[in-house]
């Protein structure tokens, strides 16, 4: 082997085990650690609005929540990758508890969020209406490098508005307002002025 394929060889394997560190979930004690549900109000016509590249967007309602990071997923490749670069899965009240979490298997993928259970030790529908797949928008590039920070096990503060966003093409993407619905369109589109991780 060359020194050069060497040299690539070890930058892989040294770029791997960075982002294993980095990405590695941060482990918590039993207990609820967001009680709270989000908190939003509904705005007027008179409701900001925002201008982000090719985006128009529309604010719907303030939004606020703590909540624990179930999961993250980045997308850089998907129809609304330049304007919401991840997903995160976030869980409150029962679903930010270590003792439940441990039994369920959570997965992320195609601007989605799945959960399995081999037994439901807590009701269907608190797992469902006490966490989400959630799309960020960034409303700043300072927001934007906080949210690269985000693990797995954070306990995440964001700020900002439920928002419907419109393309000059057409494509559009509108929140969900409502913590009790799921499947398609069950998802809440962020634009996120403020985070704080704990």
């Amino acid at each position: 082997m060359t020194m050069r394929r060497l040299g690539l060889l070890l930058l892989v394997c040294a770029l791997g085990a960075y982002w294993a560190w980095h990405d590695r979930p941060i482990e918590r004690s039993p207990g609820v650690l967001a009680p709270d549900p989000p908190s939003q109000r509904l705005l007027d016509a008179g409701a900001p609005v925002f201008q982000k590249g090719r985006y128009h967007i529309k604010a719907l309602a303030e939004f606020t929540l703590e909540a624990r990071v179930l999961g993250r997923e980045d997308y850089c490749f998907d129809s609304g990758a330049d304007l919401s670069p991840l997903d995160l899965a976030l869980g409150w009240g029962p679903m930010s508890d270590s003792n439940v979490l441990e039994r369920i298997d959570i997965q992320q993928r195609h601007r989605f969020y799945y959960w399995h259970v081999n037994d439901f030790f807590i009701p269907r529908r608190d797992i469902e209406t006490h966490s989400a797949n959630m799309h960020l928008i960034p409303a700043t590039g300072y927001v934007a490098d906080r949210l690269k920070l985000i693990r797995p096990g954070h306990i995440v503060s964001l700020r900002g508005y439920l928002v419907e966003a419109h393309r000059d093409d057409g494509w559009q993407w509108r929140s969900s307002l409502s913590r009790e619905d799921t499947g398609n369109g069950a998802c809440e589109l962020i634009w996120v002025e403020t985070v704080a991780l704990r």
